[in-house]
C-alpha cells in the first residue's frame, strides 16, 4: 500500500479532551500508578494493602461511572496525543467493555481482601499487590482499547504479572504449573502478534473502528486465515477445547488469591477480545468461522464439567468448570444473534463473580481440612454454618438454577439457539448444566453432607477440622461473603443486566454508534 501524505489539519484534534472523557483511561492509568507506588513501599504490608484497596475502590467507581454514563448517552472514545483516529491510539468504550471492566473490577477488590487471611510476609513484601494492580492495568487495557495492537499490549502486561502472580512463593508445583501455563500463552500471543501483523498488512489500520468499514474489502481466503489465527490465539487464552489443558494443570498451584483472580478474569479477556474482534472489528468471518466455533462451544461445554468429575482435587476441579463456563460464552459467540450475544456478556459477568467466589470458597475449605482432595474432606456442614450456607449457594449458582445470577443468561443462550435452530448448541448448554449439578452436587455431599473422610465410618463430626482465626474469617470469610451477597442481588434483580447485555448485543451487531464515537460522527 503506497504511503499518502498526512494532511494534519484533517489529522489533528484542537479541541480539548472534555473531562468527563478522561474517565476512560482512568481504570487503566490508577492501576499503572499504583502499581508503581506500591513497589516503592516494599515491606510495608499494611501500608500496600491499604493503598491497594483504595487504588481498587476508585478504578470500580471510575467503572460504575462509565456503566451509568453508557447507558444514558452510548459509547465514549477518547484518542491519545491529539492524533485523530485512525492515527492516534484510542481508548473506546461501550455496554460490552464497560460491564466487563466493572465486574472485573469487583472480583478483584475482593481477592485483595481475602489475600490479607493467607499471604505470608514474604509473598507481601515479594509483591503480591503490585502485581495485582498490574494485572488488574492490564485487564481494564483489553476491555477499553480501540486498537488491535494496543489489545496485544494489555494482554502482554497480563501474561507478565500473571507469570509473576503464578511464581509467587517459589514452590516446585508452582514452577511446574507456571512452564505449562508459559507455554500456551506464549504461543497464543505469539500467533496473536502474528494476526495482527497480516490483518494490517490486508487492511492498513489497527483500529477496531476503521476495521469495521475496512474489514470488508478483504478477500475470503485472506480473511478466513486471519481469522482463523485469530480464533486460534483467542481460544487458547480463553482456554477452550482443544486448547485448555493449560487451565486445570496451572490454576489450582499458586495462593487461592490468585487462583481466584485468574479463574475469574483472565479465561475472559480471550473470550471477549474473541467477540470484539471477531464478531465486531471483522463481522464477515462469523459467516465462515460459525461451524467451527459451534464445534469448539459444544466441546467445550461438555467436556469441561466432564474434566470436573473426574476430579477429586478441589481446585482442579473448578478449574475444569472454568472451562465449561468458557463453553457457554462460546455459545452466544457463536450464535451471534441478539440473544446470542447478550447471554454471553450476561454469562461472562456472572461467571467473572462467581467463579472468583468459587474459589475463594474453595481456599476457605482447604484450610479447614487441611487436604485438597475431596476424598479426604467431610463434616462442614456441621463445623461452619457460614461456609454451608456459602457453597449450598454456589450448587445453584453454577448450575444455573433458579432464583440465581447463572440462570438468567443460560435462558437467553437456549432460547437463542432455539430461535436460530442450532438444536445441538441448546442441548449442549442443557447438558452442561446437567453436568454441572452433579459435579456441585458430589462436592456437597463429599466435603459437607457426609461426617469424615471417604472410607471413615463415624457418627460424630470429622475431629480433624480446624476453625478459621479472626483473620481467616474477618478478611476471608468476610469478603467472600460480600462477594457473594452482591452476586445474590444481581440474580434477584437481574434488570439492569438484561438491559446492559441487549445493549452491548445490539451495538456489537451494529457498531454504527460506536464508530460515531471513535471517528465523532464524521470520518475524515
Amino acid at each position: 500500500m503506497a504511503s499518502q501524505p498526512l494532511d494534519f489539519p484533517t489529522a489533528m484534534i484542537e479541541a480539548p479532551t472534555a473531562a468527563a472523557d478522561w474517565v476512560m483511561v482512568w481504570p487503566v492509568a490508577l492501576a499503572l500508578f499504583g502499581a508503581g507506588l506500591l513497589v516503592m513501599l516494599r515491606g510495608q504490608g499494611r501500608l500496600q494493602f491499604g493503598l491497594a484497596m483504595l487504588v481498587i475502590a476508585a478504578i470500580f467507581a471510575s467503572n460504575l461511572y462509565l456503566v451509568l454514563r453508557i447507558f444514558e448517552a452510548g459509547p465514549l472514545a477518547m484518542t491519545m496525543g491529539k492524533w485523530l483516529p485512525p492515527f492516534g491510539i484510542t481508548f473506546a468504550a461501550d455496554m460490552t467493555s464497560a460491564v466487563f471492566a466493572l465486574a472485573a473490577s469487583a472480583a478483584a477488590m475482593a481477592v485483595a481482601v481475602y489475600a490479607q487471611s493467607e499471604l505470608t510476609e514474604r509473598e507481601e513484601r515479594f509483591g503480591f499487590y503490585p502485581m495485582l494492580l498490574l494485572l488488574l492495568c492490564g485487564v481494564s487495557g483489553s476491555f477499553l482499547t480501540g486498537d488491535i495492537f494496543n489489545l496485544y499490549v494489555w494482554f502482554e502486561v497480563m501474561l507478565i504479572s500473571s507469570f509473576g502472580l503464578l511464581i509467587l512463593g517459589g514452590r516446585k508445583v508452582q514452577l511446574d504449573g507456571a512452564v505449562k501455563y508459559g507455554f500456551l500463552n506464549l504461543l497464543a500471543t505469539t500467533m496473536f502478534l502474528v494476526s495482527i501483523a497480516y490483518l494490517y498488512g490486508l487492511t492498513g489500520t489497527l483500529n477496531l473502528a476503521d476495521l469495521i468499514e475496512k474489514s470488508g474489502n478483504i478477500e475470503t481466503g485472506p480473511l478466513l486465515a486471519v481469522s482463523l489465527m485469530f480464533l486460534f490465539a483467542f481460544a487458547v487464552k480463553a482456554a477452550a477445547f482443544p486448547a485448555n489443558a493449560w487451565l486445570p494443570a496451572s490454576y489450582h498451584t499458586p495462593a487461592v488469591a490468585v487462583s481466584a483472580i485468574f479463574g475469574g478474569l483472565l479465561t475472559k479477556v480471550g473470550a471477549y477480545a474473541a467477540i470484539r474482534v471477531l464478531t465486531m472489528a471483522i463481522p464477515a468471518s462469523i459467516v465462515h468461522l460459525q461451524p467451527v466455533i459451534v464445534a469448539v462451544a459444544i466441546a467445550t461445554l461438555i467436556l469441561g464439567p466432564l474434566g470436573a468429575l473426574a476430579q477429586t482435587h478441589l481446585r482442579r476441579a473448578v478449574g475444569f468448570l472454568v472451562i465449561g463456563g468458557i463453553g457457554a460464552i462460546f455459545a452466544g459467540f457463536a450464535l451471534g444473534t441478539v440473544h446470542g450475544l447478550g447471554g454471553a456478556v450476561f454469562y461472562a459477568v456472572h461467571s467473572m463473580l462467581a467463579i472468583t467466589v468459587f474459589y475463594l470458597l474453595a481456599g476457605l475449605i482447604e484450610r479447614m481440612t487441611g487436604a485438597t482432595d475431596t476424598l479426604s474432606m467431610g463434616g462442614l456442614y456441621g463445623a461452619s454454618t457460614p461456609l454451608s450456607i456459602l457453597f449450598l449457594i454456589m450448587v445453584f449458582l453454577i448450575s444455573g438454577l433458579p432464583p440465581f445470577l447463572g440462570l438468567w443468561p443460560k435462558i437467553l443462550l437456549v432460547e437463542g439457539g432455539i430461535r436460530a435452530g442450532n438444536w445441538w448448541l441448546a442441548g449442549a448448554l442443557l447438558v452442561n448444566s446437567f453436568l454441572t449439578l452433579i459435579v456441585m452436587s458430589r462436592l456437597w455431599a463429599h466435603i459437607f453432607w457426609r461426617n469424615g473422610p471417604e472410607g471413615e465410618r463415624s457418627e460424630q463430626p470429622n475431629p480433624e477440622l480446624r476453625r478459621l482465626d479472626r483473620r481467616e474469617a474477618g478478611f476471608g470469610l468476610g469478603a467472600t461473603a460480600v462477594l457473594m451477597a452482591l452476586i445474590v442481588g444481581l440474580g434477584l434483580f437481574p434488570n439492569w443486566l438484561f438491559e446492559a447485555s441487549g445493549i452491548a448485543a445490539h451495538d456489537l451487531l451494529s457498531p454504527d454508534r460506536y464508530v460515531d464515537a471513535v471517528f465523532g460522527g464524521e470520518r475524515t
